[in-house]
Order: structure tokens, then sequence, then C-alpha cells
């Protein structure tokens, strides 16, 4: 097959010299020949050799062509260029997102964590110290019943009583939760399913409908170290329909050009709800309680004494007013 080929491109490279040869007789006499298809879209490309100086490219051929040494380069158009890059641009920040998404997720898993180990050591406590204060403000305002002060005062120490005990209630109702902290393998298979099936690399509202479904998903499967779960959907995807794309050159680059677009918004957004995050008193009181670890100091148990304490005053506190302690 190789001789074959070598032919070809002797008689290709011969019958363009001896066409190029007709075009400068041609232009010599005054007379102008409209360019070819193939001229259009290809060009000849020839290596020096040591006994021929460089080809000029530009049809201005001032030396005789080397058959052996011609070859046929085929032009890329703009549009497959520009997607090229596009695309480059794309895949650096799907990474990107899907790192940032891995934080997010991690982030909020921890938070949650901490904040049942929170209700589990400290809230219980705090709850039944706000019933109390709450009993207390209403036998003062059933003592001054024409004080609007201390009607408020009961009005508002009853809504936080209640308040913290459906809190205790919701976390007793969830179980305990362990710390939360994700293997390394689990970090690497919600990264490539963030990158696969993130809803901001949609094109269309029901893809981004079917895509924040199976996010929703992954989320949870990743917060409860689900490593099975997350294969399945990984290995689901990439066999399902959705994963198959493939268009002309030009509507492909809009649709990686939007991609790109909804992909930085999403960086965006994600920057903001991490801030909002780490501005929180959950986050603050987590780092607190993290840092006290590493003296050796179990800060939860601490804030749960002093809360004992509390109790005891406020129990005595209500005793004096009504003759009985808590209602509780």
């Amino acid at each position: 097959m190789y001789h074959v080929l070598a032919f070809g491109v002797r008689q290709l490279a011969a019958a363009f010299y001896r066409s190029s040869v007709a075009d400068d007789r041609r232009e010599q006499s005054g007379s102008k020949l409209p360019h070819s298809k193939s001229q259009i879209g290809y060009q000849v490309a020839v290596q020096p050799t040591l006994s021929q100086p460089f080809v000029i490219h530009s049809g201005e051929r001032k030396d005789p062509i080397d058959p052996m040494t011609t070859r046929i380069t085929k032009i890329t158009s703009p549009e497959a260029r520009e997607l090229e890059k596009k695309k480059a641009e794309l895949a650096s920040l799907e990474a990107r997102l899907a790192e940032r998404e891995l934080d997010l997720a991690t982030l909020q898993a921890e938070l949650r964590s901490f904040e049942g180990t929170y209700y589990r050591v400290v809230g219980s406590r705090l709850a039944e110290l706000d019933e109390i204060e709450a009993q207390i403000s209403e036998a003062e305002s059933r003592n001054q019943p024409k004080d609007p002060e201390a009607q408020e005062r009961a009005s508002q120490a009853r809504a936080q009583a209640q308040e913290s005990a459906r809190a205790v209630e919701a976390e007793q109702e969830a179980g305990k939760r362990e710390p939360f902290t994700p293997s390394e393998n689990l970090k690497k298979l919600y990264r490539e399913v963030a990158k696969r099936i993130h809803p901001d690399l949609a094109t269309d509202e029901s893809e981004r409908q079917r895509r924040h479904e199976l996010m929703t998903e992954t989320n949870r499967a990743y917060e409860e170290g689900d490593e099975g779960r997350l294969e399945a959907i990984l290995r689901d995807w990439e066999s399902s329909p959705e994963s198959v794309k493939g268009e002309g050159p030009g509507a492909e680059l809009v649709r990686v050009i939007r991609k790109i677009a909804q992909v930085e918004d999403r960086l965006k957004a994600i920057d903001r709800e991490i801030a909002r995050l780490d501005e929180s008193d959950l986050y603050q009181l987590k780092n607190q309680v993290d840092q006290a670890k590493e003296e050796d100091r179990d800060l939860l148990a601490e804030m749960a004494a002093r809360v004992n304490e509390q109790v005891v005053e406020a129990r005595e506190r209500l005793r004096s007013m009504t003759g009985h302690g808590t209602t509780l």
C-alpha cells in the first residue's frame, strides 16, 4: 500500500507543478483562472532539501518542486480552531467547578453533622432552659396583666421555647450523626460525577431538570458516604443517550460558549454560598470547638455544663414565683 500512496503523491505533485507553470504563463499573457476547490481547502507544504532551496507557497513559485518531499496539509476553519480553544477552556472550568462543588458539599455536610452533635449535647439543655424561662415570663405577665411589656416578653419567651423544642425534636428524629470524614475515593467519585452531570452544563430546561435531580441524589449519596451509589450514578450516566452529543462546529461552538458562561455563574454562586456559611454562627462555633479540641478541651461539654447551671438557677426562680418548679 505504501508504494501506491507514494506514487499518488508524486503524481499529484507533478500535476501541481505543471498547473503552476501554466498559471505563470497565463499571468505573463494577462489571463487569469479562478481557484479550484482543492486550492481553497488545501495547501501544498514542501520540505526543503540540501539540493533544493525553500519553495514559496504564495503562488509565486521560483524553484521546481521535488515530488518526493511534497505533502498535503488540510486547512482548519476559524470556527473549528476557536471551538478547540473554547473546549479546552470549558474542560478547565469543569474541573474547577467539580472541585468547588466538592468544597461546598463537604462544608455543608460537616456543618450538618456538627449541628446534630451540638443539639444533642447542648441544644437539649438549652431547650429545657428556654422552657423554664418562658414559664417565668408567663408567670410575671399574670402578675402584671395590664403591663404590655410583660405580655410581650411572655409571648417572645414562649415562641423561643417552642422553636428550641422543635429544633431538638427534629435532630432526635434524624438520629445520631457521626462526624463527616469523607474518604479520598468518595471525593474522587463525587468530582467525576459533578464534572459529567452538573446542571449548569445543560443546554435546555428538560436536560437541566434531569441533571438537577441526579445532582441532588449525588449530594445525598456523598453526605451518606455511599460510594456504591455514586458509582452507579456515574455508570448509568455514561451509558445514557444524554452523554452522547455531536453536531457541526458552529452550533457546537455556541453551546460551549454558553456552557462556559453557565459554569462561571455557578462558580460565583458557590463562592457566595461558601462565604455565607463561613460567616454563619454555626461555622464560627464549629471553628471554636475544633480549636479547643487541639488544646484537649471539649468545648461543647463545657457549654452544656454552664447551661445545666443556668437550668438549676432558673428552676429556683420559678419555684420562688409560683411555689412549685417547672411544669416540664
